[in-house]
């Protein structure tokens, strides 16, 4: 059986779990997450607890179960504490500010860029060179995230760009220093 599959999942409280047919909704503080699981996969509560079983032992079905496994306590947590994942700019005249409920981008083109987030998405920015994105989705929050990264994708040479807030961006030696390194 799969390790992550066969745990059960800690039901928190003020956390309510519905499962109907395939679909399983989970209702807490912050909101509310569904979602329709795989035929193959079962899902049970007992116990205050939710189960997440298969029904035979396939390739397919053994990456199944843990997947959705994963899934489902990614919604509890949701409901319960909320996901955020943090942005960094890095550049010259490179800032963020909230027009509104859009992000506006200054990130090196000739003309601004604004981003509305979609519904269940809290951006903020606290600062000019920081970005905040929060929301219960976790799959949501990440792909949002990443949609505001590729708006300028941190380059090698100088470290320009929209990185995650930690992540480390590898460094190239430019021109200059290949040059200085031939003539001696």
């Amino acid at each position: 059986m799969s390790r992550v599959g066969r745990k059960p999942i800690a039901i928190a409280s003020g956390v309510k779990v519905q499962l109907k047919d395939h679909e399983v909704k989970v209702t807490g503080p912050k909101g509310e997450l569904s979602a329709n699981v795989h035929s193959a996969i079962s899902v049970e509560v007992k116990d205050n607890k939710v189960l997440v079983s298969r029904s035979s032992d396939l390739k397919e079905q053994r990456s199944l179960h843990g997947l959705w496994r994963a899934l489902i306590q990614n919604m509890i947590k949701g409901v319960t504490e909320g996901y955020s994942k943090k942005l960094e700019l890095v550049g010259v005249g490179y800032r963020a500010e909230m027009k509104g409920s859009k992000l506006q981008l200054l990130v090196g083109y000739s003309h601004p860029i604004l981003f509305a987030p979609p519904a269940g998405i809290k951006i903020e920015a606290p600062t000019q060179t920081n970005i905040t994105i929060s929301g219960i989705d976790k799959q949501l929050v990440g792909q949002v995230a990443a949609k505001i990264r590729s708006f300028r994708l941190p380059e090698p040479y100088k470290g320009k760009g929209v990185k995650y807030e930690g992540e480390y961006i590898r460094r190239k030696a430019g021109k200059a220093a290949a040059a200085s390194g031939a003539k001696a």
